[in-house]
């Protein structure tokens, strides 16, 4: 471990509550081990802990980022996503090989959620020119996890949105059985229908035979308040 994952360490395992690790990793389906460290005291921690330690340079930065990721306890993977989301700004074309590492290692819905939305999502509106060779790419990996976040790296774009891209990945990905492929085609759909609801009512309309009961539903949640409001 480095000074950055010895120190946070050191950290965790004093603030460490074995009664709430045993609740978090139930909500966690028992996929991760924790700590038990509450999200408020770890936010906390995370922006004294960068004040005090500073910003690591690139090379030290996937370091860091790789032993962070290699540790059992959720705790650790959470501040290393933290420490990527402050340095969105300082990100090179480099950056997307360690997303891509992050989200097939160690995968689960509450990290690659995160890096699609925080990560992924900042890093294609600074390198647009990636943007579709890794949408390809990840579409055709046959991975779920690389393929989810093709259709939630877009959940912050609003009228950014390349309704293109995403209508693609949806129609390709509509006859999956997986139950989170099906549940971020409905929610991606859901988040941009606060922006455009008039795409996506029409998109699920000419879409409905392909589109998953499930899909279709959580496409259409905010739509339809707003019909019964």
């Amino acid at each position: 471990m480095n000074r950055y994952s010895d120190s946070l360490k050191n950290f965790l395992e004093r603030l460490a509550d074995k009664e709430k690790a045993i609740q978090m990793e139930k909500y966690m389906k028992n996929k991760v081990q924790f700590f038990g460290v509450p999200s408020d005291l770890r936010e906390e921690f995370y922006k004294d802990y960068m004040k005090i330690h500073g910003v690591p340079d690139d090379q030290e930065l996937l370091l860091i980022i790789r032993d962070l990721w290699e540790q059992p306890q959720r705790e650790y993977q959470y501040f290393a996503m933290e420490m990527l989301r402050k340095l969105n700004r300082f990100a090179n074309t480099e950056r997307l090989k360690l997303y891509e590492f992050m989200i097939v290692n160690r995968s689960w819905w509450d990290t690659v959620d995160f890096i699609a939305s925080n990560l992924v999502g900042p890093f294609f509106l600074k390198y647009q020119e990636m943007k579709e060779e890794y949408s390809k790419k990840w579409m055709q990996s046959g991975n779920m996890w690389l393929q989810r976040t093709v259709l939630l790296f877009q959940l912050k774009y609003k009228e950014k949105t390349d309704t293109a891209l995403l209508s693609r990945a949806i129609l390709e990905l509509s006859s999956s059985k997986e139950f989170f492929i099906r549940k971020a085609i409905g929610w991606s759909l859901r988040q941009y229908s606060k922006t455009n609801p008039d795409f996506v009512s029409d998109f699920v309309e000419k879409n409905k035979e392909k589109l998953s009961p499930l899909s279709r539903k959580e496409a259409l949640k905010v739509i339809n308040k707003k019909r019964m409001d």
